[in-house]
């Protein structure tokens, strides 16, 4: 009955070391700086940000590209707020 006791201990042990080892061995996804105009994914791709330019009287617009296709967003001083989708196709080779 001892020797199962510290065998059923024993094991505890090493389970609960492999599980703590696993989960410091998982580094944090690195930051990517504000000025890039992508960020980086889990799997390392690059994703798209979205780009937005401020003006000085409080207008802006911004542009989100999906694929073949640009969103734009703009908003002018007044409030006034209008957005627009265009997607161009790839030309077959």
């Amino acid at each position: 009955m001892k020797t199962i006791a510290r065998n059923a201990l024993i094991g505890a042990c090493v389970t609960s070391m492999g599980l703590a080892s696993a989960a410091a061995a998982q580094p944090a996804p690195p930051q990517t700086p504000r000025n890039w105009t992508y960020d980086v994914d889990k799997r390392g791709n690059r994703v798209a940000r979205n780009v937005r330019q401020t003006r000085p009287d409080g207008s802006w617009r911004e542009e989100t590209r999906q694929g073949n296709c640009v969103t734009i967003k703009e908003r002018s001083a007044t409030g006034e707020y209008k957005e627009s989708r265009q997607c161009n196709p790839v030309a077959p080779k």
